[in-house]
């Protein structure tokens, strides 16, 4: 037996593993890491394209929210009803919509139950004095958020 005491020199250092790629090594990981980007791109071009549709609604719901004369709030939702993407013909139709017609077509178009009275307060508005009906305003406001159109 040596009573040599081992000294730092003599120590020898490690050899690393061999690396390993992160890469996938087969080409069906590679194929499916592509299907799940195209899903993830075709997903998000598809929320652009809705926020994009829905920019009428979101002015439409700033303009709501700060109106100061109420008699305002047919001509917002008419806007609003014209901005829709609408077939030609029902385009067409909606500036002369009135009364029994107006009232149908919110009705049509709402996500949400309307009042059955909504347009002749609606068309009261125009003729009366300011007035400060926060429901009212509530009831539109809540028809252009909830208002749906088949695309």
């Amino acid at each position: 037996m040596s009573n040599a005491v081992p000294s730092i020199d003599q120590l020898q250092e490690l050899g690393l593993p061999t690396p390993v790629s992160y890469w996938p090594q087969t080409w069906g990981w590679a194929l499916l890491l592509g299907i799940l980007l195209l899903g993830v791109l075709i997903l998000a071009g598809r929320q652009w394209l809705r926020w994009r549709r829905d920019r009428y609604r979101r002015e439409a719901l700033a303009q709501l929210h700060t109106l100061a004369d109420l008699r305002e709030l047919p001509a917002v939702l008419k806007r609003v009803a014209l901005s829709m993407p609408l077939s030609a013909g029902e385009r067409q139709r909606v500036p002369t919509l009135s009364g029994a017609d107006w009232q149908a077509f919110l009705q049509r178009h709402a996500g949400a139950p309307v009042p059955h009275d909504l347009s002749l307060r609606l068309a009261a508005l125009a003729y009366g004095p300011p007035v400060a009906d926060e429901q009212l305003r509530a009831e539109c406001i809540a028809w252009v958020e909830h208002h749906h159109v088949a695309v």
